[in-house]
């Protein structure tokens, strides 16, 4: 929401009162001041002077627009429906985030981290350096790492950030050398745990005349239990309260009183419309989540939190431990939405004000597809996908319908079962493993399966850039030995434990695998013992199984420490593999139809 200079009364001369943040305490007072000296773009001499921040979070290197559900916000209707928009695509973010930008004098932009990894393939085949490239051309000032900024280790994530061309590919294009980001990286709680100092820089200021700005970024600090162990190797991750608070003082010493955090970490609004609010019926009380508790911790000093990880939209308003308003937003993921936020900046005290009247109103948009498209970047994503078009375009199986995975939002998803169907396959004979059953951790599902074609192969054709897109990480398969209780006690880590107690991660499983799945009961109770089951017979606690899993689940990633605990480990091919050789085996005959998804029944 963006704010218009004020006009000087033009008969009489008339004070208004203007509300100032004490500096460092977040407390407020009133002084009389001219009405020449209100707030505006265009009081460049005024007492107050607004700033846009632009913010969005999770883009994954989504440069063209996301396919099936992944590519919709959902929009809640004044009758109370809900409406799908089709949304994202970097051609239209540009376009949105330069609009935005006009009639505003002081404007910056900033992130929340996941800006890489996870990518689609005409990101991730290039190990991300087109999506880089495009945020440049987007102008982004700054951003926190996120977790998946260490998919490919902290060697890879400075030469994002520095430039230079891959140690193993090389450059990709004749001539030119990758020259790394425009913006700045931050990861003030990422600490290198032999030196003990940050990998990157803790804080950004961004100037412009008098008007100074601190951002801080962190990443969860939980990001160990989703990355790769060989990702987060020789690293340390810090408490991200303790972090900010340490660095917001560091900045405050400064002299830099106007401070915003940017932490890959967020939380869960009671509602998916990314237009509900989320202060209903009070201030933050529409939201749970990680985020929740940080924002009630986080210094006064810090006046916004921009928010990342979990992929939804909210822009929530949770007090600050000293009562004062603040701003909690997060702008879903993929690109889909942006928040447009005006922060009121007093050049007197240096901070941002927060009253009730004035405190940041930050407001979500939607990317809309209807916008033109920016041409620097129809030119990035036509030149990127003429290198990648002998490898993309190759198909390789064919569907008879949409097979919804990340845009599910069921436990089980259809895709999901696909999955570790194909896995299943790839590992079950005895030299390669000798699996019984499959297990795939929901959040390597990075998209859905769309029938519509995406260019000219032709609807119902799944190309190899459209599998790369689901399953971008190439895991290796890894097959190994668990007893029973131990895979029963992995299921019951879906839904307990200080990783996924408040929000479960329910593993797809392969054909052959049942159990019920009670949400009714709480924590590990949530799993029925007796009903697990493979191939129809109850898992026996003592007998050991063959199971089959990415190395991710099998170094005990998304809270499954039980995984780790496993004996006899078989490395198999990588996951992309073993899902394109699904693919192109199951619809030799006839297009593969979507997975019934009846493995795991589900008690509400």
């Amino acid at each position: 929401m963006s704010a218009t200079p004020q006009r000087h009364r033009r008969t009489r001369r008339l004070f208004v009162t203007a509300l100032a943040v004490t500096a460092g305490t977040g407390a407020v007072f009133t002084a009389a001041l001219p009405a020449g000296a209100a707030s505006g773009a265009g009081a460049a001499a005024g007492r107050t002077v607004d700033v846009q921040l632009l913010s969005f979070n999770d883009f994954h290197g989504t440069l063209e627009p996301p396919q099936g559900s992944s590519g919709n916000v959902t929009e809640r209707q004044a009758d109370g429906t809900t409406k799908a928009i089709p949304a994202g695509g970097v051609e239209y973010l540009a376009t949105s985030l330069r609009e935005a930008r006009k009639g505003h004098e002081y404007s910056v932009t900033a992130a929340a981290g996941d800006m890489i990894g996870g990518s689609p393939m005409l990101s991730g085949l290039f190990h991300d350096e087109p999506t880089v490239e495009a945020l440049n051309k987007l102008k982004l000032d700054v951003t926190s790492v996120g977790n998946h900024e260490f998919d490919e280790g902290k060697t890879e994530l400075r030469r994002m950030a520095y430039g230079g061309c891959h140690p193993v590919d090389g450059c990709f294009e004749m001539g030119k050398e990758f020259t790394g980001s425009e913006f700045k990286y931050l990861a003030a709680n990422v600490t290198d745990e032999k030196t003990k100092r940050p990998l990157m820089s803790p804080t950004f200021i961004w100037k412009k005349g008098d008007v100074k700005i601190g951002f801080i970024g962190v990443t969860l600090e939980g990001t160990p239990d989703v990355v790769t162990a060989d990702g987060v190797k020789g690293l340390k991750f810090g408490d991200e309260v303790e972090t900010i608070n340490k660095y917001a003082e560091e900045l405050n010493k400064q002299g830099v009183k106007s401070i915003v955090a940017l932490i890959h970490e967020g939380g869960l609004p009671a509602s998916g419309a990314y237009n509900y609010d989320c202060n209903t019926p009070g201030a933050g009380a529409g939201i749970s989540g990680a985020i929740v508790d940080i924002a009630k911790n986080v210094d006064p000093k810090v006046d916004a939190l921009v928010t990342g990880h979990t992929h939804q939209a909210y822009a929530c308003n949770i007090p600050d431990p000293a009562g004062n308003p603040r701003m909690v937003t997060s702008a879903a993921s993929y690109g889909r939405l942006f928040t447009d936020t005006t922060l009121t900046y007093d050049r007197k005290t240096k901070d941002i004000v927060r009253t009730a009247a004035l405190a940041p109103k930050p407001v979500n948009k939607i990317v809309s597809r209807d916008l033109p498209k920016a041409p620097d970047m129809t030119e990035l994503i036509d030149r990127w996908k003429t290198l990648a078009a002998p490898v993309a375009n190759r198909p390789m199986g064919y569907i008879s319908a949409d097979i919804p995975g990340r845009g599910s939002e069921a436990p089980e998803k259809p895709l999901g079962d696909l999955i570790a169907d194909a896995q299943l396959e790839a590992t079950a004979p005895a030299d390669k493993g000798g699996a019984q059953l499959a297990l795939m951790n929901p959040g390597g599902i990075r998209a859905d399966l769309a029938y519509k074609a995406a260019g000219g192969e032709g609807d119902g054709v799944v190309t190899y850039g459209e599998s790369y897109t689901v399953q971008p990480f190439n895991n290796l398969m890894n097959i190994v030995d668990l007893t029973g209780a131990q895979l029963i006690t992995a299921l019951q880590q879906q839904v307990s434990g200080p990783v996924n107690g408040a929000n479960p991660k329910i593993l797809q499983v392969s054909k052959g695998f049942t159990y019920t799945l009670d949400m009714t009961k709480a924590g590990a109770d949530r799993i029925v013992v007796d009903s697990v089951k493979l191939n129809g017979q109850a898992i026996d606690p003592a007998k050991t199984y063959r199971v089959a899993m990415n190395e991710f689940l099998a170094g005990g990633g998304d809270g499954f420490t039980v995984l780790k605990e496993h004996k006899n480990k078989l490395v198999g091919v990588p996951d992309l593999e073993a899902f394109n050789a699904y693919l192109a085996k199951s619809s030799a005959a006839a297009p593969i139809a979507p997975p019934a998804a009846d493995r795991i029944t589900v008690v509400k």
